[in-house]
Parts: C-alpha cells; sequence; structure tokens
C-alpha cells in the first residue's frame, strides 16, 4: 500500500485531481455567490422601483381608508407582500408597530412583522429604504417610504427563496458536475498516469539489463516527449557500453597475448642459457631479443599505468617552454634505428623555431606515440616525416606520412581506448593515441589527425610560450 502511494502514476493522478477540484472551486466560488447577489440586488431594485409608484395611491387610500382594497391590488400587481405600518410617537420619536393592513391577511399575528427595520429606518430618514431582513429562517428584500406626511410607512416585501431557488438549483448542478468531473479526472488521470508509468518501468528494466551487462536488447519507447528522449539517450548509451565492452574483451584478449608473447619467449631463452656448451655470440644474441621482450612488457605496463592516472586525475604536467624544434630532432635521432630496421624513410625537415608551453617529458612521450604509430602501421619504405613549426600563434609538431590513408569514419576512433583498425598489427594495444589526446588536453593542446589517400598527418597543437608569457606580463601603468 505504502508503494501505491508512492508510485508516479498515483502521485499524478492525485495531482491531476487537486488541479481539476482547484479549478472546479474556482468556479464555484466565482458563479453561485456574484449570481445570488446578483438576483438579490435586482429583486431589491424591483421593490424599490415599485414601491415609488405606489406612493400616489398610498395616498388616495389614506384619504378614503381603504387600505385593505389598496394592499390587495398593489400586492396583484408588483407581485409582493404589501404591508401598512401606523406610525406612533414614542420618547425621542416615532416607531411602527404591527401593520394596519396586509395583503397577507391570513397571516397569524406572530409572523406579522414588529417594528420592522427597513419601515423603522424610513421613518427615520423621511425618505424610501430598502435592504434585507430575516424572519423565521426567511430571507426577504424589503423597500419601504412614509406617506401622508410620516403619518404611514408603506412597506413591500418579497421572500428571496423563489428567487434563490434558481441558484441553489445552479448549486446542485455544479456540484454534481464537479463530483462527476472529478471522478473523471482521476480514473483518466490515473489511466494516464500508469500508460505514463508501464514507460518508465520498461526504461528502468532496461537500465537494469545494460547495469548486468546484457547489451543486446535495443531500448525503445515510441513517445516523442521527454521519456521518448531519454529512451534514445538510453540506447546510446547501450551501444557505446557495448562498443567499450568488446573493446575491453578484445583488449584484454590482446594484452594477455602480448604479455604471454614475451614471457613465454623469457622463458625459453632462459632455458635456453642453461645450456653449458651455449656459446657467447649466441648468448649475448639471446640477452638482445630478452632486452627487446622486457621493453615490449615494459611499454605495455607503463601505457596502462599512465591510463589509470588519467582517469584517477592523477597525472600532473609542468608547464615550461619546450623547444619543439630540438625536439622533433631527439624524436629523430631516437627512431632512426626503428626506420631503419623496419624500411622507413625517417625525415626531419627543417623548421623556424617553435617554442610551446607545456610538459616537455610529456610532450616528448606524445611525440613518440605518434612517430611510433606512423612507423608501426604503414607499410616498408614509407616515408615518415617529422616537423616543428608555429601556426596561427600556436606551437604545432607535425608527424606525416605517406601510408594508405585511415578511412574518414574512422578517423576520430582512433584517439578511442582500445581502438585498432582492421587488418593493424596486433602488436598495439589501442592505447597510445588516447593517452597522447588525454595528455595534450592536460596541457591545453590538442592532438588531431588529417588523412587521405597517399598522406597521413597526426598534428599536436600547444599554446606558443612566447605568446602566453606576454598575456601574463602585467599590464603597464599610465603616467
Amino acid at each position: 500500500m505504502r508503494r501505491f502511494f508512492r508510485s508516479v502514476g498515483t502521485r499524478l493522478s492525485l495531482a491531476l485531481l487537486l488541479v481539476v477540484a482547484a479549478a472546479l472551486g474556482i468556479v464555484y466560488l466565482a458563479v453561485v455567490p456574484s449570481l445570488e447577489s446578483r438576483l438579490e440586488n435586482t429583486r431589491v431594485a424591483q421593490l424599490t422601483v415599485a414601491t415609488r409608484r405606489l406612493v400616489p395611491e398610498a395616498s388616495d387610500a389614506s384619504d378614503t381608508g381603504l387600505w385593505g382594497e389598496f394592499v390587495d391590488t398593489a400586492a396583484h400587481d408588483v407581485d409582493a407582500r404589501v404591508m401598512i405600518f401606523q406610525t406612533s410617537s414614542v420618547p425621542g420619536g416615532f416607531s411602527v408597530g404591527s401593520p394596519i393592513a396586509d395583503s397577507s391577511g391570513g397571516r397569524s399575528s406572530q409572523t406579522e412583522p414588529t417594528n420592522d427595520p427597513i419601515a423603522t429606518r424610513a421613518l427615520q430618514s423621511g425618505d424610501l429604504e430598502h435592504g434585507f431582513v430575516r424572519e423565521a429562517e426567511i430571507r426577504s428584500a424589503e423597500a419601504a417610504v412614509p406617506i401622508d406626511r410620516g403619518a404611514f410607512v408603506l412597506l413591500l416585501r418579497d421572500s428571496l427563496e423563489s428567487q434563490l431557488g434558481s441558484v441553489h438549483l445552479v448549486q446542485r448542478r455544479v456540484l454534481l458536475s464537479a463530483g462527476v468531473g472529478l471522478v473523471l479526472a482521476l480514473l483518466l488521470g490515473y489511466g494516464g498516469a500508469w500508460i505514463f508509468a508501464r514507460r518508465i518501468r520498461r526504461l528502468e528494466r532496461a537500465a537494469d539489463r545494460i547495469a548486468g551487462g546484457d547489451f543486446d536488447e535495443p531500448v525503445r519507447d515510441s513517445g516523442g516527449d521527454e521519456l521518448g528522449d531519454l529512451a534514445v539517450a538510453f540506447e546510446r548509451m547501450r551501444v557505446r557500453l557495448a562498443q567499450l565492452d568488446d573493446a575491453r574483451r578484445e583488449f584484454v584478449a590482446n594484452a594477455s597475448h602480448e604479455l604471454r608473447t614475451p614471457l613465454f619467449s623469457l622463458a625459453g631463452f632462459l632455458e635456453l642459457l642453461d645450456d653449458e656448451d651455449l656459446d657467447e655470440p649466441t648468448k649475448l644474441e639471446f640477452l638482445d631479443s630478452m632486452r627487446e621482450q622486457v621493453g615490449r612488457l615494459t611499454k605495455l605496463a607503463s601505457d596502462l599505468l599512465d591510463l589509470s592516472r588519467l582517469d584517477a586525475g592523477r597525472l600532473t604536467v609542468e608547464r615550461e617552454p619546450v623547444d619543439l624544434r630540438a625536439l622533433g630532432e631527439e624524436l629523430a635521432e631516437e627512431f632512426a634505428p626503428t626506420a631503419a630496421a623496419s624500411g622507413h624513410e625517417l625525415e626531419l625537415e627543417p623548421a623556424d623555431a617553435a617554442v610551446a608551453l607545456g610538459d616537455e617529458l610529456r610532450t616528448l612521450q606524445i611525440g613518440r606515440i605518434l612517430v611510433e604509430n606512423a612507423l608501426r602501421h604503414t607499410p616498408p619504405g614509407t616515408p615518415v616525416r617529422v616537423r616543428a613549426l608555429t601556426r596561427e600563434g600556436r606551437a604545432v609538431l607535425e608527424v606525416e606520412d605517406e601510408g594508405p590513408g585511415i578511412p574518414a569514419e574512422r578517423q576520430e576512433q582512433l584517439f578511442e581506448r582500445f581502438f585498432r583498425l582492421e587488418g593493424t598489427r596486433a602488436s598495439g594495444s589501442g592505447l597510445g593515441l588516447a593517452i597522447a589526446r588525454q595528455l595534450a588536453q592536460l596541457m591545453d593542446g590538442t592532438v588531431t589527425v588529417e588523412s587521405a589517400p597517399g598522406r597521413t598527418v597526426f598534428t599536436l597543437e600547444l599554446h606558443a610560450a612566447a605568446r602566453v608569457e606576454r598575456e601574463r606580463e602585467p599590464a603597464g601603468t599610465l603616467d
């Protein structure tokens, strides 16, 4: 029961019910009291007009004394009770007692008005007065005027029960309609909320599936509202997580292979080194191969460590001037043996001074990733060029190759973790370019790629040190 009242469907239906109830309450308060007041004021105005019109006839009846005939005729004419009061003097003024003529002559003396307030007020003011009185739980409209110089008072009275009957009818119908409207609002609101909540529950089940690692079933919602947009976002998340899960599985397989191959190789070399008949040149060759395998293991471990530190936000970079031209020379010298061994032509193009603001070690790490990537994934004999330059106030390091190129739809995916192009060698972990981009972002720079058949350029852009230093200089003072 508690879950029922806490559900979205119940809350939405109750909210709709409250809105409809408030709206009907406003309509009731705006219609019924104003209609009642308008009918009452209209009847008082009618009695006031009729009273003024009857004054001459009442004066004639005063002269003849035919009060009974006058009140009966006047009552039939104005459709109201007509009474004549004779005034009497009291200490401090005049007052009215019981009527001497009443068009409702059959009434008992208990219901005859005595000291009527409207008649008394008219006698005191000497002019026509009107208002409302309540007698025996009956509300009536009255109009009174003194006649024959205040000797008598003419009073017209009409019960408002008949006039308010239509108001009561409207009131009952409004209340009935309100009740029906509230029931319909509750049913329709709960039905609509139930449909809405069912869509939410479908998204909840989809989220549970995704959280459990089930990425096979797509997330669908036919609505075009915010829930539909949320379902589309869930579907994008499902696809992305499925891709990352596939990449993770592939990476685990590749990493396992990368770890197993050098480890098996090292184990084999160690067994061979135990052979006492092994000559010295062969031992040195085995040791070189072992160093190469240890280097592969070290690089993989370093990539994984850098990636974990980047994710944890614990990798910091320095902000200092970095000479990209000197860095390019260092890269060309460092990778010259590797390029020669793989049959590549590694060139350092002449360049002007390009000084960037960044971390020298991390900038060199990015450069190594870009050069190694070009040497690893292009055919033997492919020229690879390294250049440093300044472009539009930015310090730039470019690594260009004349390889087969990268499809346009795959270029941005190169910087995703664990991603490797189809047909590339399995020796790479797919982490290098992802690490390079994140390191560049830590230094407020970018790593981008432009590729077409026969030309691929990876570009590292950083703030130029001279420009940044000028921005940091304090503004001069005016003399």
